[in-house]
C-alpha cells in the first residue's frame, strides 16, 4: 500500500528531524547563521510560541493574526481490511454471566447479605460519640413534622386521619433496615397522597365517607392497603431486574412540573375544608376545573368558624417559617411551628368546644393501639394494577432524586435498585398494616439533614416517637380541627408552587424544556395524576424522536488561518475550501431521519441525482435510438456492396454459381471483422458516454464531498442504503466510491469524486 500525507492538528511540542541539515534539534535553536535548507517531508514550524506567552499575547492584542502551524505527517494508508489484520482484530469473547448465579460460597453469601440487608453493613461501624446526638435530635425534629403531616396527609388519601400515623410508623421502620440513603425521611408525602387519594374517591362514593359509616370507611382502607401492596410488589420487582434506570425517562422538567400541577391539586382539593364545604365526589378527566368551579358556586355556603380557623392557622404557620428562615443561623433546632399550631388549635378547639359552637369540623375519634395486620383483596388487583405502577414510578422518582442530591453532598453512594427494594417493602409490608402508599418528604428530608442527621437511626427514632403517639397520644387530638389540618397542608405547598419561576428560567434556557414543563403540567391538570403522567413521558419521549428525525444539517468551511471549520450560516468569515464540500449532520443517522438526510443532502450540495439519473436515462436513449440508426446504415451499406451483378454466359453456368459462391465467401468475412471492430470500438467508449461530461449534463462545482459524522452513536442497514442511493449510483457512474465504512467502530468516511 502506497504512502499518502494526513494533514493533522497541530501539537504544542514536536520531536524528530530537525528543521534544518546541521544538528539543531529545536527550532528555538537555530542558528542565526545557519542557512542549511530544510530537508524534504520533515515538519516545518513558523512559529511556536510558548502556551502562556500566547495567552499573553491574544488578551493583550485581540486584533492579532493567529500564526499558521503547518505539519507534514506520512502514514500508510488503510482500508477497513488491512486495519483489522494490522491490530489483529477479533469478536470479543463471551462471558456467560448466568453461570456465576447458581455459584455458591461463603463471600458470595455474604456480599448478597450485605447487599440486600444495608443495615448490617453501617450499624456495626455506628459511630457513637459523634452520630448518635445529631441523630436523636434530628430524629425527634423529624417526628415533630411527621405527627401533623401524617394525620393532615391522611385527609388528601380520603381516610381516618390515625392511618396517616400508620402510615409514618410501619414504612420508616422497615425503610431503616433496607434503605441506602441516610438522610432521605420515608413516610406520608403530599403528591403520593393526593394520587392515592384520587383512587379511593374514584372507587367510592365521597358522600358515604361524609357520613363516616363503617362500611364506606373499612371499603377505603380496604382499598388503600391493597394498592399499597400492590405498589410494593411493583418496586420490588422493578429493584430485583435492576430495573432502576426507569427513573431516567422522568426528566427534571417533567417532574418539576408534575409536582407543581399536584400541588395545585392538593390545594384544591384542601379548599372544601377550608370553607366547611360538602362537595360531590368527582374523578377522571376535567374533574379538578369540575371541583374548583364547584367550589365557587358554594362559596356562599361557607362555615365562617371554619375559615377563621383555618385562616389563623396559617397565619400563625407563615410567621414562624419567617421567623425559622431569618434566624435559622442562631437556633440550634428550627422552631416546630406544625407542633405548636397543632396543640395550640387542639386546646383551643376542647376549650371554646369550636365543634358544637361554630360547626367546625373536628377529627373525632382517634383510636390507641396497633391494630391486627390484614391480608388484602386480590380481587381488587385488576381494577388498580394501573395506578399502582404509576404511583410506584412516582414515588420511586422523587426519592431517588432526593437521595442522589443527599448522597453527593455528604460524599457517599446510593444503589438505584436498592432503593426501588427498600420502597417497595416499606409498601409492601404497611399494606398489611393498612397503611397507604408512602415516598420520601422533601421537607423533613431537609430537616433531617440540617438538624444534624447522619444515618437512618433519625427514622428509626422518629418511628419510635410515632409509635408513642399511637399507643398512648393518639386520643388527645380527637378536638383538631380539620381545618388546621388543612391550613398545614396549603403552608407546605409553597416550596412546590414556588416551581412556577421555572417557567420563567427555561424561557431563557432552553424552550424545549419549556414544552415539556407546560405540556405536563396542563395535562396533569386536565386529566387527572395517573393520565397526566402517562401523556407526559409520552410526550417526551416523542419529542427526543422528533428532534432526532429533524436535525440541523450545515455546511462547514474553514476559519481564516485556522485549522477550525464552522458553519458557514454562522460565521460569516468561515469559507468553503475550493472544490470540497464538508456536510455535517447534529443528529445521528438512523431509519427515522435517513430519507431526510438525503433530501437535505442533495439540496445542500447541489447534486440531484434523481434528475440526473432521469436526464441521463433520457439522452442514453436519444444515443441508442441513433446507434441504432446508424447500425442500420451501415447494414445497408454493406449489403449494396456485397449484392454482386455477374453476366455470365449460360454456357458458363457453373463457373456463375462458383463465382457467386466464391464472392460470398469473401465478402462475408469483411463484414463480419467490421462488426467486431465497431463493436470493439463502441465498447471502448462505452465508460465515456455514460459520464456526466459525455452526456453534457451540468457537473457539480465541487470534486470531493466530506460528511462529518462525528454525531453518530450507532449505524443501520437503513443508513448505509440510504447513503448508498444518495452518493453511489452504478448506473450514473458518477465516480463515487466507498474509502472506508467501519460498523464497529461507528466510523464512516465517504469521499466521492465528480
Amino acid at each position: 500500500m502506497g504512502r499518502e500525507p494526513a494533514v493533522l492538528e497541530p501539537r504544542p511540542e514536536i520531536s524528530g528531524t530537525p528543521r534544518c541539515g546541521c544538528r539543531c534539534r529545536e527550532p528555538e535553536d537555530l542558528p542565526r547563521s545557519c542557512s542549511a535548507p530544510p530537508p524534504v517531508g520533515t515538519p516545518r514550524l513558523e512559529a511556536l510560541p510558548r502556551l502562556r506567552d500566547t495567552q499573553a499575547l491574544l488578551s493583550t492584542i485581540p486584533t492579532m493574526e493567529l500564526q499558521k502551524r503547518d505539519y507534514l505527517v506520512e502514514r500508510p494508508l488503510l482500508n477497513q481490511e488491512q486495519l483489522e489484520h494490522l491490530g489483529h482484530w477479533g469478536p470479543t469473547p463471551r462471558t456467560h454471566q448466568w453461570r456465576t448465579w447458581f455459584q455458591c460460597s461463603h463471600s458470595r453469601a455474604h456480599g448478597y447479605l450485605l447487599k440486600y440487608l444495608p443495615v448490617l453493613g453501617w450499624l456495626p461501624h455506628y459511630r457513637v460519640r459523634e452520630w448518635l446526638l445529631g441523630d436523636l435530635l434530628s430524629g425527634l425534629s423529624v417526628a415533630i413534622m411527621q405527627l401533623p403531616q401524617g394525620l393532615a396527609y391522611a385527609l388528601l388519601a380520603g381516610l381516618p386521619p390515625v392511618f396517616g400515623l400508620y402510615s409514618s410508623f410501619y414504612p420508616v421502620f422497615v425503610y431503616f433496615l433496607f434503605g441506602t440513603s441516610r438522610h432521605i425521611s420515608v413516610g406520608t408525602f403530599a403528591i403520593m397522597s393526593v394520587m392515592v387519594g384520587s383512587v379511593t374517591e374514584s372507587i367510592t362514593q365521597d358522600e358515604d365517607f361524609q357520613q363516616n359509616t363503617n362500611s364506606t370507611v373499612s371499603a377505603r382502607v380496604q382499598l388503600a392497603s391493597t394498592l399499597s401492596v400492590l405498589v410494593g410488589l411493583f418496586q420490588v420487582a422493578l429493584g430485583l431486574v435492576h430495573f432502576g434506570f426507569v427513573v431516567n425517562y422522568l426528566s427534571e422538567p417533567l417532574v418539576r412540573s408534575y409536582t407543581t400541577a399536584a400541588s395545585v391539586q392538593v390545594f384544591v382539593s384542601q379548599l372544601k375544608y377550608v370553607f366547611g364545604l360538602q362537595l360531590s365526589s368527582r374523578s377522571g378527566p376535567l374533574s379538578l376545573i369540575y371541583t374548583f368551579l364547584e367550589v365557587c358556586w358554594n362559596l356562599p355556603k361557607s362555615v365562617v368558624g371554619t375559615v377563621v380557623t383555618a385562616v389563623v392557622a396559617g397565619v400563625a404557620l407563615v410567621m414562624v417559617k419567617i421567623l425559622n428562615d431569618k434566624l435559622h443561623r442562631h437556633l440550634p433546632l428550627p422552631i416546630p411551628g406544625e407542633l405548636l399550631t397543632l396543640i395550640a388549635a387542639t386546646g383551643i378547639s376542647y376549650g371554646v368546644n369550636l365543634r358544637n359552637r361554630f360547626e367546625v369540623d373536628t377529627v373525632g375519634t382517634i383510636p390507641t393501639g396497633l391494630i391486627a395486620p390484614m391480608i388484602p383483596n386480590p380481587q381488587l388487583f385488576g381494577k388498580l394494577v394501573g395506578h399502582a405502577f404509576a404511583i410506584a414510578v412516582v414515588g420511586f422518582a422523587i426519592a431517588i432524586s432526593l437521595g442522589k442530591i443527599f448522597a453527593l453532598r455528604h460524599g457517599y453512594r446510593v444503589d438505584s435498585n436498592q432503593e426501588l427494594v427498600a420502597l417497595g417493602l416499606s409498601n409492601f409490608v404497611g399494606g398489611f398494616f393498612q397503611c397507604f402508599p408512602v415516598s420520601c418528604s422533601m421537607s423533613r428530608s431537609l430537616v433531617q439533614e440540617t438538624t444534624g442527621g447522619n444515618t437512618q437511626v433519625a427514622g428509626a427514632v422518629s418511628s419510635l416517637f410515632i409509635l408513642l403517639i399511637i399507643l398512648k397520644l393518639g386520643e388527645l387530638f380527637r378536638e383538631l380541627p380539620k381545618a388546621v389540618l388543612a391550613a398545614i397542608i396549603i403552608v407546605n405547598l409553597k416550596g412546590m408552587l414556588k416551581q412556577f419561576t421555572d417557567i420563567c428560567t427555561l424561557w431563557k434556557a432552553n424552550r424545549v424544556d419549556l414544552l415539556i414543563w407546560v405540556v405536563t403540567f396542563v395535562a396533569t391538570i386536565l386529566l387527572n395524576l395517573d393520565l397526566g403522567l402517562a401523556v407526559a413521558i409520552g410526550f417526551s419521549l416523542l419529542l427526543v424522536v422528533v428532534r432526532t428525525q429533524m436535525p440541523r444539517y450545515s455546511v462547514l468551511g474553514q476559519v481564516p488561518d485556522t485549522d477550525i471549520y464552522r458553519d458557514v450560516a454562522e460565521y460569516s468569515e468561515a469559507k468553503e475550501i475550493p472544490g470540497v464540500k464538508v456536510f455535517r449532520s447534529s443528529a445521528t443517522l438512523y431509519f427515522a431521519n435517513a430519507e431526510l438526510y438525503s433530501d437535505t443532502l442533495k439540496q445542500r450540495c447541489g447534486v440531484d441525482v434523481d434528475r440526473l439519473l432521469a436526464q441521463k436515462k433520457k439522452r442514453l436513449r436519444k444515443q441508442e435510438r441513433k446507434l441504432k440508426q446508424q447500425q442500420k446504415h451501415k447494414q445497408a451499406a454493406s449489403s449494396n456492396g456485397t449484392s454482386v451483378s455477374i453476366s455470365v454466359d449460360t454456357s458458363l453456368g457453373d463457373i456463375k454459381g462458383s463465382g457467386v459462391e466464391d464472392s460470398r465467401v469473401k465478402v462475408s468475412p469483411a463484414n463480419e471483422l467490421e462488426d467486431v471492430v465497431v463493436s470493439r470500438q463502441e465498447d471502448a467508449k462505452a465508460p465515456d458516454v455514460s459520464t456526466l461530461k459525455a452526456l453534457g449534463l451540468p457537473r457539480p462545482d465541487f470534486h470531493s464531498l466530506i460528511l462529518d459524522l462525528g454525531a453518530l452513536s450507532f449505524v443501520d442497514t437503513v443508513c448505509i442504503k440510504s447513503l448508498k442511493n444518495a452518493l453511489w449510483s452504478p448506473s450514473l457512474r458518477l465516480g463515487a466510491s466507498l474509502m472506508h465504512l467501519s460498523l464497529r467502530s461507528i466510523s464512516l468516511s465517504l469521499s466521492m469524486t465528480l
